[in-house]
């Protein structure tokens, strides 16, 4: 049996700082002394990270030199264009390789080559001596030294996994037949960041198409006669700076450094030295993780009170003290240790008689601002008994009022003291997810009202691609860490206490606690909203559909249990006699669900080849994912005839038999529950169950929707949607006169693309045309590539790219707003909707082009669907008041995107529906008119 191979990580140091410096660029990690130690905190944490996960038995990690490189004399301009360093990262770079040489890591560095000339040079040899290489970089260039034992590794990133690259990636990602092709592309599109020229008018899409055609940038230039037009000309008289091009884009594996095992071997780290940097940076966490301290440099000192309305007249405390002092921190958060309830001061309160509850409540009521929490038997809010209520009005002060859960009429008597309080218009509410709270109010008799302050929320719209749940945020910004729910309740499992379960004096402080920490949050976030232009779009927008959400949470929606056991009858017939005809054609019985057994049935003993380009998992075993086997769906019968299967067993196991399981015994009536602070652009999504993603693209999917009925036979179902909502905002934004004045005359929207595309009068195009314009009218919205088109439409890449070129020309306007947006973007690192809601793009100035297209994509896509987003939510507030003022008994029972479904009386339908229209055609004017489709029926799917 052969040893198994050595494994040695190569890191590309320069990039991995980049990437750490442009991570914390929004967030950065300032320390006592005022260094920004952002860039060298997040390569650090990316070096221990792979040490302890991966466990490399070797390791190096290559720097660039500031002396020039072979590539300069062969092309003076070389780099002549890249942005001066930043400051701060010019800073980091010599903590970064003192941090390498702490860690008893050799620093691979030589004068005149690059850091991927070495990581090249090393990997070459280390897979002749029987190494595994792993080359971890965000750098794609990388990808043309990619071999059966030597991969790219791509770090996680913003919440992307970490990815690795093998052959099979290489060849499917950038579309070629051999990994050297890389090299090829590169060289025709050239890099504006490294200043490497490339031929004129060839980009990555071009350049893909003519290496997939000629195989090399050689044979391209010996075949320039087949070309045409301008491509023709710049291939021939560009053909020598193409050569060029490639050379320079070439990583050379001939660098001459010492291969040395044992020097690469991973090694134990040098405490003292390590120690010694973590102190002078203020690592103090890393240094807990590595070392096992917590570090010598003390905390710097907090900087300054905040003030707020919280902090007026009547602070003072309920039994007669003043205020415990509560620092808040001012500006960008630092790298200190983290407070505790051990380590601080505060004043907390149990309230547990009349007459405390009574001087509480009379304290309350004389708060202009107030935080609320509730604590409960369980985190689903319908069926949830309340356990107790904490207030805060002081940051450091907090009271716990507990309830009894088990007598509900003395649980509702204590609430009802509170009634006034909560249910007061002036008296605002601070909560973090304070619709749960509201919820909960709801089953004992109390509607909060008045106006809110959900901190979730604020960070939501300040950072909406990070967490936002109160622990994260209050050691984030407050350098606290509150008290883990597991202290009272112990880990998940069985044994798992509830809150129900715990006497009022060991809740306390963690009730009060929860209320402390959300006032400060609150403070906090308040003048950062300000500052940044959001309050209005807080206040007038997100707050409000908490509200509104509560309600349509609360309403619920009735389900047709028996349609769908019948359904699931008549499925589970369809997908037995499918498996009977797969197993037919196979000749053999197996696991349709098992990938393994699936893989040798298609690949091994039918010889399904596909494109030749058989990818498979990292256990050896045949991918037979969704995108694999709708390549293959043309080639074999069997692979349309699983296709189906698994789209009927996921149909039925997913939506038909798991819906009834979720109606609710309270109400016999099924409550999703709406994530507000989720996606990056806006959108709500919905859980428990998954509302939003209820198919509709095939008939059998469509047929759940007939289980969504109303309340009784009193009653319908209203479904209103927007129609072409993106396309529409598309038009207003990019100001095309043609896409505008198609939506004014209520022309087909994708009739007419199609007509302008293919240069073919109105009535001219037929259904295929419109088909192709359709995909590319809502596939521009989000950056479409030739290569995506063409994947959609199952048309060759040549014709797709043509498509988009035609779409272009034809609409200049929406070119124009496309490539304006992404230089905005580049200069703000965000993209921001009318409204003022934001994207952080802060990849949009990556060097490594896929990032920095995708952010691209982004920059244009976020200011859409975000105001799409934003028109839905302004609509569905409107009618919410509306129909609490009018006194009707119609409610709104689901969002789904631009969709709203309502539960109507008969006899309200009249009434409610002419509204509803005006109301969602105007949430937010636009230059180009909106159009409501509303249907009426005795289900959801007959109503819309």
């Amino acid at each position: 049996m052969s040893e198994p191979r050595k494994k040695l990580f190569l890191l590309d140091a320069l990039a991995l700082i980049y990437r750490a410096h442009f991570a914390f660029s929004k967030n950065p990690r300032i320390n006592s002394k005022g260094l920004n130690t952002g860039a060298a905190l997040g390569f650090t944490n990316t070096l221990v990270e792979v040490l302890q996960k991966e466990k490399p038995t070797h390791i190096g990690v290559a720097f660039d030199s500031s002396a020039k490189t072979f590539r300069h004399e062969s092309f003076a301009a070389y780099k002549g264009n890249r942005q001066a360093m930043p400051e701060d990262i010019s800073i980091a770079i010599p903590y970064c390789k003192k941090i390498v040489e702490a860690f008893n890591i050799p620093v691979l560095i030589l004068d005149g080559y690059e850091a991927d000339d070495i990581i090249g040079t090393m990997a070459c040899r280390a897979e002749k001596a029987g190494f595994d290489v792993y080359m971890m970089t965000p750098d794609k260039d990388y990808c043309q030294l990619v071999t059966e034992h030597v991969f790219l590794y791509k770090p996680a990133f913003l919440g992307n996994a970490v990815d690795v690259w093998d052959v099979n990636k290489v060849l499917e990602k950038w579309e070629i037949e051999r990994v050297e092709q890389v090299i090829d592309i590169l060289g025709l599109q050239g890099d504006a960041v490294d200043n490497i020229p490339g031929i004129p008018g060839i980009g990555e899409k071009t350049a893909k198409s003519l290496i997939q055609r000629f195989g090399s940038v050689e044979n391209l230039i010996a075949n320039a006669d087949q070309l045409k037009g301008k491509q023709k000309e710049n291939v021939v008289n560009f053909a020598d700076q193409g050569l060029m091009s490639k050379e320079l884009a070439t990583i050379h594996c001939d660098v001459p450094l010492d291969f040395s095992e044992d020097a690469l071997r991973c090694d134990k780290p040098n405490e003292e030295q390590l120690t010694e940097l973590f102190a002078e940076l203020e690592f103090r966490q890393l240094a807990q993780r590595v070392l096992g301290q917590a570090g010598t440099v003390p905390a710097p000192a907090a900087r300054s009170v905040r003030g707020s309305k919280a902090t007026n007249q009547s602070q003072t405390s309920l039994f007669g003290a003043p205020a415990a002092e509560v620092i808040l921190p001012e500006g960008e958060p630092v790298t200190e240790t983290l407070r505790t309830f051990a380590t601080t001061t505060q004043d907390y309160h149990l309230i547990d008689t009349p007459e405390l509850r009574q001087s509480l409540v009379r304290y309350l009521k004389q708060q202009d601002e107030i935080s609320f929490d509730t604590e409960t038997s369980s985190i689903d809010p319908i069926t949830a008994k309340l356990v107790g209520m904490s207030f805060s009005y002081m940051p450091g002060e907090a009271y716990y009022v507990p309830v009894p859960p088990d007598n509900q009429d003395e649980a509702e008597r204590i609430v009802s003291e509170f009634k006034d309080i909560l249910e007061s218009q002036t008296i605002s509410k601070i909560g973090q997810n304070i619709k749960y709270d509201i919820l909960v109010m709801k089953n004992y008799g109390v509607q909060v009202q008045g106006p809110i302050f959900d901190t979730m929320l604020a960070h939501y719209l300040l950072e909406p691609e990070m967490r936002h749940n109160m622990d994260v945020l209050s050691e984030t910004y407050l350098n606290y860490k509150p008290i883990p729910i597991t202290d009272l309740i112990g880990a998940k499992g069985k044994n798992q206490l509830t809150m129900a379960d715990l006497k009022p004096e060991q809740i306390k402080d963690y009730a009060c606690e929860d209320a402390d920490v959300t006032l400060r949050l609150k403070l906090y976030f308040e003048p950062l909203l300000q500052e940044q232009g959001l309050m209005k779009l807080f206040t007038e927008v997100e707050n409000p559909l908490v509200q509104v959400l509560a309600g349509i949470e609360k309403e619920g929606i009735s389900i047709d249990a028996n349609a769908l056991a019948d359904f699931s009858k008549q499925l589970e017939f369809e997908i037995a006699t499918l498996e009977s005809q797969i197993f037919d054609i196979a000749g053999q019985e197996f696991n349709i669900g098992s990938p393994k057994q699936l893989g040798e049935v298609l690949f091994d003993k039918l010889g399904l080849q596909g494109n030749s380009k058989l990818k498979k998992t990292k256990t050896g075993q045949h991918a037979t994912g969704e995108e694999i086997l709708s390549k293959l769906a043309g080639e074999h019968e069997i692979v349309r005839l699983i296709l189906d299967h698994r789209q009927l067993t996921k149909l039925k196991s997913t939506y038909v038999d798991a819906l009834p399981q979720l109606v609710c015994g309270l109400d016999n009536r099924v409550h999703t529950s709406f994530n507000q602070a989720v996606t990056a652009t806006g959108r709500l999504s919905s859980t428990n169950p998954n509302l939003q993603n209820i198919p509709i693209r095939t008939e059998r999917g469509r047929e759940i929707r007939k289980a969504f009925v109303p309340r009784n036979s009193g009653h319908k179902i209203i479904s209103a949607d927007y129609s072409q909502i993106e396309l529409r905002i598309m038009a207003d934004f990019s100001d095309d006169p043609t896409m505008k004045e198609a939506f004014r005359n209520g022309l087909d929207i994708h009739a007419s693309t199609a007509s302008k595309v293919f240069h073919v009068p109105l009535d001219q195009v037929d259904s295929d045309m419109r088909r192709k314009a359709k995909t590319i009218n809502f596939g521009i919205i989000y950056g479409i590539s030739a290569f995506g088109l063409a994947e959609r439409l199952r048309i060759p890449r040549r014709e797709a790219a043509d498509i988009i070129e035609a779409y272009f020309q034809e609409f200049p306007a929406v070119k124009a707003y496309m490539d304006t947006t992404i230089a905005k973007a580049r200069e703000q690192e965000y993209a921001e909707t009318i409204l003022g809601r934001r994207r952080y793009l802060r990849d949009i100035n990556s060097r490594n082009q896929t990032i920095r297209a995708f952010a691209e994509r982004n920059a244009i896509n976020a200011p859409i669907q975000g105001t799409a987003a934003d028109i839905i939510k302004i609509a569905m507030i409107n009618i919410h008041d509306y129909l609490l003022q009018s006194g009707l008994k119609t409610r709104m029972i689901l969002q789904v995107h631009d969709e709203l479904l309502f539960d109507v009386p008969t006899d309200e339908i009249e009434i409610v529906t002419p509204k509803i229209v005006e109301l969602m055609t105007n949430a937010l004017p636009l230059s180009v008119p909106m159009e409501v489709g509303l249907g009426v029926g005795e289900n959801w799917l007959e109503a819309h």
